[in-house]
């Protein structure tokens, strides 16, 4: 079994903020690709912190059951769910 080729993401930008890419990377003499990426990577580090706050709380939304699944992705409530009927397990 071979493994799965990985192939570049599209990304799109609004057209104001593509020449900000291309101006920048230019001026800094790096790819379109290589600022982006450095972009990310800045940006998810200074944010790191409100990141890991908002997985935690999702974590602890979930402890394990549908109905906890279920409210998660549908945002309703655990006791509206409950109130509705509830949720087989």
């Amino acid at each position: 079994m071979s493994a799965a080729v990985k192939r570049p993401a599209p990304l799109k930008v609004d057209p104001e903020i593509d020449e900000l890419i291309s101006q920048g990377a230019h001026f800094l003499g790096l790819t379109k690709k290589d600022l982006v990426a450095e972009a990310v990577r800045e940006y998810i580090t200074a944010r790191r912190d409100e990141i890991r706050g908002k997985i935690s709380e999702a974590m602890r939304l979930l402890d394990g059951t549908t109905a906890a699944r279920v409210a998660m992705v549908s945002g309703v409530s655990p006791e509206d769910i409950e109130r509705l009927g509830g949720i087989r397990e």
